[in-house]
């Protein structure tokens, strides 16, 4: 790589972790190209060589986001091995909104929120990386089942999703109410009730 792609790359880098972290804060409607520039201190030419529109940034965004989770950037993202860390997986999110003082969810459920039917490609990019996430967790099930350890009955794609889901409504009651406490009991809640398909030996 020449020296000039390199700065090149940085500058890429730059604009898509400025975008990604105003998204986060506000969303993507609210967010506009010229607060992207201003945050990465980088040029509108510049924004519009990389990306050619907003849509595409976006999309730059989600894919960059992915590529993190198969690095294993990604704090929430990382393998699930025994019970106590499903638990971990589920307070690497809460200590996330900590972080941001409870003022913000999840990055990808953020963006998510503002996605419309005329959104496909970003649709799709969100789908991917729950699906990649679900996979993950799905994993851990999927290996208790096989262990006996798990009720016959018990569907890992399904006990996958509904961690998902309730890490997803838990951020954003908890944005919604400015506490980390009402999290803290939505997942002892998920917690309970995924154990309760533990087979007692």
């Amino acid at each position: 790589m020449t020296a000039r792609s390199a700065n090149g790359e940085k500058t890429r880098l730059r604009m898509l972790r400025a975008a990604g972290d105003l998204f986060h804060q506000q969303g993507v409607a609210a967010t506009s190209p010229d607060q992207i520039i201003e945050a990465s201190g980088t040029g509108k030419g510049q924004f519009y060589h990389y990306f050619r529109s907003k849509e595409g940034l976006v999309h730059a965004v989600l894919l960059n986001y992915l590529d993190g989770i198969h690095a294993g950037a990604n704090p929430a993202y990382f393998e699930i091995k025994e019970w106590k860390d499903l638990e971990r997986w589920f307070l690497v999110h809460l200590e996330l909104q900590k972080r941001f003082k409870m003022t913000r969810s999840c990055p990808f459920g953020t963006i998510g929120n503002g996605v419309t039917e005329k959104d496909e490609l970003i649709r799709q990019d969100l789908n991917l990386i729950f699906e990649t996430m679900k996979h993950n967790l799905a994993a851990f099930f999927i290996r208790e089942s096989a262990l006996g350890r798990l009720a016959k009955d018990a569907n890992a794609d399904q006990l996958a999703d509904f961690c998902i889901a309730s890490m997803q409504g838990a951020m954003l009651m908890g944005k919604i109410k400015r506490s980390s406490l009402v999290v803290e009991t939505i997942i002892r809640a998920a917690l309970a009730h995924v154990r309760r398909c533990v087979v007692a030996h």
